[in-house]
């Protein structure tokens, strides 16, 4: 059945926007760039890139002010740049699903460490899809990508249009005096801002305009996670029975049964690049699994470390395949060795005949590594962004490819870019065809012919008896391609949310990677942090129970939520503090998993612990934990830093990892009536 549906377009005015073009270039890789009439920027506003060095950096014009009702996020209150004044402002013009735009990510937190107060970033977010437009999807964004810096929703492109932006990313400098400096398009972010904003610290400290100041922040916590953290993928192993999913928020591949008992977390858990055993390896945000033929070797696209690497399914042994932990700043030459190469933001990896394929999504292109004589390179696509077809290396451009998969004979994948499905074939110099996708700009949701269905930017594909699967990520739904018939059809979702059901009525948010074992689809529903599992005879979707939750429960970092109790007044001598956690309605402590907490004080003088570590194993809905100290007059603040482990309560109960943080101001004050210090921490609904 054919469905009507709209394609969105952007609208006239911001036809500005063009394609990535993705240059590849000796000092840096390229933007997504465009530029039109209607879009010029402000006249003191130049590309910092194209100019000499000069004797001062200040600008000439002052900086247009940012247009009000706009959504802020991480701060108490929407921010002007009259206020800012007297620190330097860098605005970063971005959208959630550029590829660009999040290689930039690590230059910006070096500059914000290196310049602390002085600088203040502002990420403008202009999105490219209409779900980039709303409010939790970039809440969610700021969370997987850890942004600590004030964030501004620009649906409209209001801003955008402001300061002239014409690519993802733009960045655009005003100087602490509020005028404008220049700006720059695409990335090299940090070798290109650096001296400038040196310069101009030291210029504008020594004249007495530049007055570093804390902004008033309020960092946007990320809720408790069902054991995993904005999973990207989950690959099904018929043979051995086991899932493997990458762990992209907690930085690690966990290992459970295909029924959700969970065996083993490989990886530290925090951000890192080592090989080594499963407690010694270290990731950063893997996004994509492959199994080896021989299901000896699971390989993971190790993204944000731009590498690839080979897990022993043995031994649970990490080792570095490809890649150099450096992000590709030009192409390789033929015949390169793999360990030796740089890579960029690989998404995902499929074995053929011992050959393995990469989607090279930092630079619009697939590569092939040859596993026997570790030699890797290019093998579709030009490096330029785009849905053109034609000869696999000469001809064809790709839009950021993420899912790929394979029937042996042809590789699949998606540009979740152009928002298509593409083919080649594995042997020969055979051409890149689309399937499904039009251009760059020509998405929607809508079911039918190849050339007319419609997906939103699409991240996870899988192959399965002469059918492809779909994570149609955006428009939150499963979606299959029939091989023969060429057709798309929703298998299940709609809505956003988060729901078990039958077909439609079944909600995910943003799905991502899939695999298939015993007839049923595991889908990573990326944004609900859980594993979803899909039987296609009944259209069912349930979500993925996992139990032993203590296998994998060590040395996770997780996402940390933040809180401050309030403030509580006591008389000084020997006392307790006495700390209460609870769980929410229908929810209870999981006593399968040791909850932990370490508890500090910042003046001992005032707040003097007798104990400082504590766990707790209880099933229970909440627990008191009494804590000896002893207290002298002052003032000063306890923290307690926290894994607790919770469960929901029924039939198909889920459990928890909650990461906390909570600050407990405390004054001891003599004639207080107050004998004890007594706190209370609810932990938040899942």
């Amino acid at each position: 059945m054919v469905s009507d549906f709209r394609v969105t377009r952007p609208a006239p005015a911001l036809r500005i926007m063009l394609a990535c073009l993705f240059v590849v270039v000796a000092a840096s890789l390229a933007g997504c760039f465009g530029g039109s009439k209607s879009s010029q920027a402000p006249g003191g506003r130049s590309e910092v890139a194209d100019e000499s060095p000069r004797k001062s950096w200040a600008g000439k014009e002052p900086a247009p002010a940012i247009p009000t009702g706009v959504t802020w996020f991480n701060v108490q209150r929407p921010l002007t740049l009259e206020e800012l004044k007297g620190r330097m402002v860098l605005l970063d013009f971005w959208t959630l699903g550029c590829i660009n735009c999040q290689h930039i990510i690590p230059d910006l937190k070096r500059l914000e460490a290196e310049f602390g107060d002085s600088l203040v970033v502002i990420g403008v977010h202009s999105g490219k899809y209409a779900t980039e437009h709303e409010d939790d999807s970039i809440r969610e964004a700021i969370r997987r990508y850890g942004l600590e810096h004030p964030v501004v929703n620009d649906p409209d492109f209001a801003v955008w249009r402001t300061f002239g932006a014409n690519a993802w990313p733009t960045l655009v400098l005003i100087d602490p005096a509020g005028n404008l400096v220049g700006g720059h398009a695409g990335e090299g972010v940090y070798a290109l801002f650096q001296p400038i904003l040196k310069s101009l610290s030291d210029e504008f400290s020594a004249s007495g305009v530049l007055k570093p100041a804390p902004l008033p922040l309020a960092l946007d916590s990320a809720p408790a996670t069902a054991v995993l953290s904005y999973p990207a993928k989950a690959l099904a192993d018929e043979r051995s029975g086991r899932l493997y999913v990458a762990d992209a928020g907690n930085n690690r591949v966990v290992v459970s049964t295909l029924e959700g008992e969970l065996l083993k977390a490989v990886g530290t858990g925090k951000e890192g690049f080592a090989d080594g055993a499963a407690a010694e390896a270290a990731f950063r945000q893997p996004q994509g699994l492959g199994l080896s033929e021989d299901g000896k070797t699971l390989y993971v696209a190790d993204t944000r470390n731009h590498s690839v690497r080979a897990m022993d399914t043995v031994t649970f042994e990490v080792t570095t395949i490809a890649g150099t932990g450096q992000q590709l700043q030009r192409l390789p030459q033929e015949g390169a060795k793999a360990r030796e190469t740089a890579l960029a933001s690989p998404w995902d990896v499929v074995e053929v005949d011992r050959t393995l394929f990469i989607s090279m999504a930092g630079i619009h292109q697939l590569w092939a590594l040859d596993l026997q004589t570790g030699t890797i390179g290019p093998f579709a696509g030009t490096s330029r962004e785009g849905i053109n077809d034609g000869d696999r290396r000469t001809m064809a451009t790709l839009a950021q490819p993420s899912g790929i998969t394979t029937d042996g004979e042809l590789l699949y994948w998606v540009d979740p870019e152009s928002s298509s499905l593409r083919q080649v074939r594995v042997q020969g110099e055979d051409d890149v065809i689309t399937l499904v996708g039009t251009g760059l700009f020509d998405y929607g949701e809508a079911d039918g012919a190849g050339s007319r269905a419609r997906f939103q930017h699409p991240q996870g594909v899988i192959y399965d008896d002469r059918a492809l699967y779909i994570a149609d990520t955006y428009n939150h739904r499963l979606r299959v391609y029939d091989i023969t018939s060429r057709q798309v059809g929703t298998a299940a979702g709609g809505e956003r949310g988060w729901a078990d059901g039958v077909a439609g009525s079944a909600m995910f948010d943003e799905p991502g990677g899939l695999s298939v074992a015993h007839g049923k689809l595991y889908i990573a529903d990326t944004n609900n942090h859980v594993i979803r599992v899909f039987d296609p005879p009944s259209g069912q979707v349930s979500t993925l129970s996992f139990t032993n939750v203590a296998a994998v429960a060590t040395g996770v970092p997780g996402r940390v939520t933040k809180a401050e109790l309030p403030a509580v007044t006591v008389a000084p001598g020997a006392s307790n503090l006495r700390l209460t956690f609870t769980t929410p309605a229908s929810f209870h402590l999981n006593g399968s998993a040791p909850s932990k907490a370490e508890l500090t004080s910042a003046n001992p003088a005032v707040v003097n612990l007798g104990e400082r570590t504590l766990s707790w194993n209880t099933d229970d809905p909440s627990i008191t934990l009494p804590i000896p100290v002893m207290l002298g007059e002052g003032q000063t603040t306890g923290t307690v830093s926290a894994s607790g482990y919770y469960c929901r309560t029924g039939a198909e109960a889920l459990c928890f990892i909650g990461q906390f943080e909570v600050s407990i101001p405390v004054t001891v004050a003599a004639g207080s009536t107050n004998g004890e210090i007594a706190a209370t921490y609810e932990l938040p609904p899942a």
